[in-house]
C-alpha cells in the first residue's frame, strides 16, 4: 500500500481499515485545523522530510498524537503523514471562505495604516471562518484573536472557479519549493492541485498520483488546448495555450510560462519524454 494514502502507521489506523491492516488501535480520529501561520509541513515521519504542505485553516484528521507530532491525513486529498501538533487546533467553527488572491494579509485591526497592527500573511487557497463583513473588511476567527482581511480577497468556500489555469497564473513568479503548496513556495504538483481545488476538481498531491488519476488521456497528435496537462516522470505542467506551458520547475526555480515545444525538447534532452497528455473532463 502507498504510505501517502495509507491512514495507518502500525500503532494506529483509521477505523475504515479495520479489515485491511494490522494496528494496535483503530479510531475515527479528530479533525483539527492548521492555525499556525501561514502553513504547516506534512512530513513522512516525525521530524522527517516534508512531503506536502497544508495551508492555514485547512483540515487534518488526527489519528494519534505522540511526542509533539500528530499522525493523520489531510481532508482535502487523503494524504497521510505527520504534522507538529502545536500547529493544529480544534475546529471551533467551519470554514466559510477561501483566499482567492495570490497573497493577503490578515490584520489584528481593520486599518491599513495601523503600523503597530499584527499581521499574518496568508496564501491563495487558505481557508477562514468569516463572522462579519462590510464594504471593505471581513472579520475572521483567528488564533488567538479576531483578524481582518480585505473582503475583496475572499470568496465563499462553495463558489468554484471556472478556469484552473487562470488560478495557477496568479502564482507566476512564485519560488519553486519541493513539496510546496502555497504562494510562498510551490512545486509542479502543488501548482496543479491548488488550481484544481479552486475549481472543485478532486486532485491528489503528487505528480505520479495526478498522472494516474486526472482527466482523460489524449491520443497522440490531439491538438492541445488551455487546461490540458502534460506529465513527465516526476513532473507535470498546465497548457496555458497551444504554444505555452505553465509550470513550477527547478530549471527556472519558479512558476513560469515557457514555450511548450522548447520545454518538451529541453526535458527530453535530460532523458525524460512526455509520458501522458490529459484533458480534465470538467473543462
Amino acid at each position: 500500500m502507498d504510505r501517502r494514502t495509507l491512514w495507518s502507521n502500525g500503532a494506529v489506523a483509521h477505523i475504515s481499515l479495520q479489515d485491511e491492516v494490522t494496528a494496535e488501535r483503530f479510531t475515527d480520529g479528530e479533525v483539527r485545523r492548521v492555525t499556525y501561520p501561514p502553513l504547516a509541513s506534512l512530513c513522512k515521519s516525525p521530524m522527517g522530510n516534508r512531503d506536502r504542505e497544508i495551508l492555514w485553516g485547512q483540515s487534518f484528521n488526527v489519528l494519534e498524537t505522540d511526542k509533539g507530532w500528530a499522525f493523520g491525513y489531510a481532508l482535502r486529498d487523503g494524504y497521510a503523514g505527520y504534522i507538529e501538533a502545536q500547529m493544529l487546533a480544534p475546529v471551533e467553527a467551519q470554514a466559510t471562505h477561501r483566499i482567492t488572491v495570490r497573497q493577503t494579509m490578515a490584520l489584528s485591526v481593520p486599518d491599513l495604516k495601523a503600523t503597530k497592527a499584527e499581521h499574518v500573511a496568508l496564501s491563495l487557497g487558505s481557508e477562514v471562518c468569516v463572522t462579519d463583513t462590510d464594504d471593505k473588511w471581513a472579520t475572521v476567527m483567528g488564533a488567538p484573536h479576531t483578524l481582518y482581511i480585505p473582503a475583496s480577497h475572499l470568496t465563499p468556500l462553495n463558489d468554484k472557479e471556472a478556469d484552473p489555469v487562470a488560478v495557477a497564473e496568479r502564482l507566476l513568479g512564485t519560488p519553486y519549493v519541493w513539496g510546496g503548496n502555497s504562494a510562498f513556495g510551490i512545486d509542479c504538483s502543488g501548482l496543479v492541485q491548488i488550481a484544481c481545488h479552486a475549481c472543485g476538481i478532486a486532485c491528489p498531491g503528487d505528480s505520479d498520483q495526478q498522472m494516474a488519476q486526472l482527466g482523460e488521456t489524449l491520443d497522440p497528435g490531439t491538438p492541445l488546448q488551455r487546461g490540458d496537462l502534460l506529465f513527465w516522470k516526476g513532473h507535470v505542467g498546465w497548457v496555458s495555450d497551444p504554444d505555452t506551458l505553465l509550470h513550477a520547475n527547478a530549471h527556472s526555480m519558479s512558476v513560469v510560462h515557457e514555450p511548450l515545444q522548447a520545454a518538451i525538447q529541453r526535458i527530453a534532452a535530460q532523458g525524460d519524454p512526455v509520458l501522458r497528455y490529459a484533458r480534465l473532463t470538467r473543462l
